[in-house]
This record gives C-alpha cells, structure tokens and sequence, in this order.
C-alpha cells in the first residue's frame, strides 16, 4: 500500500492517548476482559449508524433512562465506567465548522469526562472515590457529583505494550491534508514507543492486508517503511479489518504486556457486516483472550454510533481527533495512560437516601446503565481504565423540604488487571456538605462539569441544567476560564458561544 492513512495513523495515535481505558470478595467468572459480553444493556442494541452518517433515533430503553426515578422504588443506580471522549471530541469540530450536532450523537458524560479533574489520587492500583454537591436555584433541587480517580504511573514503570492498529484506507478517509498528518503522528508513535514494546499494523479497505507483523518497536526502520505504504483505496470493510487485527493480536500475544488492537476509522463501514454486533461477534474468540479495543474516530463525516458501540462492547474507550494538535497532545501528555490498565470491568453504584432524596436522574451514561444486581455479578461486563483516569457522573436530585443527614453513597468496584481479584471502596455525602449555589461556593472543576453537561444538554433539546440557559453557560465558562487558567475551558466558552449564534 501506498502512503495514505495519515488520517489514520492520526487517528491512532489519538485513541491511544486519550482512550486509553478501560476487590473484596470472589475471584472473577467472566472469561476475559476482551470478551465481547452478549449481556450489555438493552440501548447498546440500536442499529449500526448508516453510511450517510446519520444517527439512529433514540431508543425507547434510551428514553426511559433518561426519567426521573423516585428512589421509593428505585434508590440505587448502577452503572459501567466509561472514558470516551469522542462524543465532545466530534461537536466541537462540527461547532467549529458552523454546524451542530445530531442530538442524537451528543453524550453528556463524554463532554465532563473531556475535562481535567481536580480529584486526588489513590494511593493503591485502585480508585480514590470523590462525592460533592451543589443546591441550585430549583427550590429543592440540587446537583450531585460522583468522581473517581486512578493512580497516575510513571512512563518508565508501565508494562510494555503489544499494539495492533487497524487502519481505514478507504476512500472515504481520503480527505485533503490527512495523509501527511496521520504519517506524521504514526511516525511520532513509533518513535516514542519503548524496548519493551511491540507494533503491528494492518490496513483495511474492501479487504484487509497485514502490513507489518509483530515487531519490536526498536526496528524503528522497517516500522517507518510500513506506515509509508500505507495508501487509500476502495471500499469500507470494517469487519474485515477487525478480524484480521484481532488474529493478529492473538497470534503475538503476550501474558505480561498490554494487549490492544487500535482502530482508526471515520466508521462508516459500507462492505462486509456493518453491524457492530455482527462485527464483534466475529472477533469474539481472539478477544477473549483479554485484549482491548480502542476506537479512534477521524473525519468530518464520522460514523459516531457505530465506533461507540464497538467501544462500550469491546472493553475498550472511543475518543475523536480532529486535528494534528489533539493527537499529539494525547500522544504526548496521555500515553503512559493510555498503554496501561489500573482496572478492568469498573462499574459504579450510588445507593440514594429515600428519606432525604426523592427522585434523582443521571445526566448521560444511558448506553452504560446496568441492573442493581450487575454490580457484583463479576461475570457482567464494565469499563476498562487506565493509570490517572478520571471518571466523573452528575446527577440532579430533587430533595425532600428540610430533610437532612445523609444523601447518597456511591461505590465502586474493579478487577485488578492480572489477578481478576476484584475490591471495592465507597464514600458517602451529607446534606450539609452540599454547597448553597453552583456558581458560588462549589469548586472550580465542578463548575466546569456542570457547564459542560449543560451544554450538552442544550444541544440535545433538554430541559436547562442548574437553570442556566446557554447565553448563562457562555458567561460561566468564560469566568471559569480565568479561574482555571484552563485552554479547553477557554475553548468551550467559544464553542457555547457558537452554538447560541447557530441556534
């Protein structure tokens, strides 16, 4: 093949920067992390986004989890981890083009978990557990925040990595400019990457081809001249990709490394079985073998849903990169968190207090709820997270006039990563540590959250958050810029700005 994927390699190289993802009893009954698990909840069963790059309409499951629940029937909310960012990482290249986003594609929590945390870290391999909150202007309502955080490693310590990029040469990643950029940031990877580390590279367009086999990523020479030949070309056969990647990745496989396949696509897969679900189900015996799968999107027109699902039912994260700059930051910045794993099959629960809360609503998450009783069930799949990962979830609450004690305590519960052993660590909230506003008295960071779930909320059509409309949400994010001192924050003051001026 000829020099084309840049985009690619672009691609590649953002997701495994920034979607690198992903206790006290009982060992783990699940085959393997990598298993595709047949049990996910019942959104991740909309159809395969089409070619066209239209979303699918929400799912009747998807509407209900987005209602109210009166915790007199229903007090524990249970939900998998997630790290995607791909969701914010799309709307803020369509914003920039001057078009919204399909409602349909924007992902509340993917829009928080793009930005920095201020949570402190675990001093174990397993998760420190942050809950705070703020009353709004709502009588009786108020905002709740859930975050967890990883150990952040040091980039000598981590493991080595077996990676397996699975590149879309297709004609429809042909877009101006992108060859160049994506070699460049394959190139950049390369180079980066330590002894201990090993590449494979396949390509994909109506067929897939194997261009480099297993290779320690210190023959940096022969590395380079396969990303070279990598060329555009016809068709979108996804399924054939995957495949052919994933029989890579378990022919090298190896028990002390980290095993990922890295797919760069724009996800509009046009040949061979568009279905996420038929397309896993093809990989299914080499993924067992606890390899993980990381989606990094490219292109203005980007098949969203297809790539989450392969994501959320892969064990993997789906992140978006929309130009060099995002590669390499993640590239950069988020590497050492990106080739390794703190836990696998992470999932949250958060046991509401009927006599202070009367009903409560997760903002986002729908395609990661869980069952109460999927929590400890370790055979039901989770989130996989990488060393100084955040994850943060927002839920509004309603509260009962003048009840006081405690709100809420949320857990959560991982797997260690070699051992399967799984642990769990909780942390509660009082009524009284709840702050009087949003905008005054709660911290920085959390202000930033509650903006940017707001803001996703409003490009969703829903009902404002923390009763700020976007012109409040362009003036918060503008203040919490020179606070924080934050370009991304700065970025979205811009793009909230954009949206109003675009309707």
């Amino acid at each position: 093949m000829k020099s084309r994927p840049l985009v690619i390699a672009l691609a590649v190289l953002a997701l495994l920067l920034a979607a690198a993802c992903g206790g006290g009893d009982g060992g783990s009954t699940k085959p393997a992390s990598g298993q595709m698990n047949p049990d996910r909840a019942a959104p991740s069963q909309a159809p395969a986004r089409s070619a066209t790059g239209q979303e699918p309409e929400a799912s009747e499951e998807t509407d209900t989890a987005r209602e109210d629940r009166d915790t007199s029937a229903e007090q524990i909310s249970t939900f998998a981890l997630d790290v995607d960012t791909a969701s914010y990482g799309y709307a803020r290249r369509l914003l920039g083009e001057g078009r919204l986003p399909d409602p349909a594609g924007v992902r509340p929590e993917e829009f928080v978990n793009s930005f920095r945390q201020d949570y402190r870290e675990p001093e174990g391999d397993g998760f420190a557990v942050h809950v705070d909150g703020a009353r709004t202007a709502e009588n009786g309502t108020a905002l709740l925040r859930v975050g967890l955080q990883t150990r952040r490693e040091d980039p000598e310590t981590r493991r080595p990595a077996n990676l397996t990029f699975v590149v879309d040469v297709s004609g429809s990643m042909g877009e101006p400019g992108r060859l160049d950029l994506v070699r460049e940031a394959l190139h950049k990877l390369v180079d980066q990457l330590g002894p201990g580390d090993r590449i494979s590279i396949v390509a994909f367009s109506d067929e897939a081809e194997t261009v480099v086999s297993m290779t320690p990523a210190t023959d940096r020479e022969t590395l380079h001249a396969a990303v070279e030949r990598l060329a555009v070309q016809d068709s979108t056969n996804l399924e054939a990709g995957l495949t052919t990647g994933y029989a890579e990745a378990s022919r090298a496989f190896r028990p002390v490394a980290t095993n990922r396949v890295v797919l760069l696509s724009d996800g509009l897969a046009n040949t061979g079985d568009t279905s996420w679900q038929g397309i896993l189900d093809r990989v299914e015996e080499s993924a067992g073998k606890q390899i993980t799968l990381l989606c990094v999107g490219v292109g203005r027109e980007y098949g969203d849903h297809l790539m989450e699902q392969l994501a959320d039912n892969g064990d993997g994260a789906a992140v978006y990169v929309g130009s060099v700059d995002d590669a390499r930051k993640v590239f950069v910045e988020q590497l050492a968190t990106t080739l390794d794993l703190r836990a696998r099959d992470a999932k949250a629960q958060v046991v509401f207090n009927p006599e202070v809360v009367e009903s409560y609503h997760l903002i986002g998450y729908e395609n990661r709820t869980l069952a109460a009783g999927d929590f400890r069930d370790d055979a039901k799949d989770g989130g996989e997270i990488g060393p100084g990962h955040s994850v943060t979830a927002l839920y509004r609450l309603r509260l009962r006039g003048g009840a006081s004690g405690q709100v809420a305590t949320a857990t959560v519960r991982w797997q260690d990563p070699d051992t399967r052993r799984p642990a769990e660590t909780s942390r509660s909230l009082e009524a009284g540590e709840l702050s009087d506003s949003p905008w005054e008295g709660a911290s920085p960071r959390f202000q930033v959250d509650v903006v940017a779930a707001a803001f996703a909320e409003h490009l969703r059509g829903r009902e404002p958050l923390a009763g700020a409309g976007v012109r409040d949400l362009a003036g918060h994010a503008a203040r919490l810029a020179e606070s924080t001192e934050d370009p991304m924050v700065t970025e979205l003051a811009g793009l909230i700005r954009r949206a109003g001026d675009l309707g």
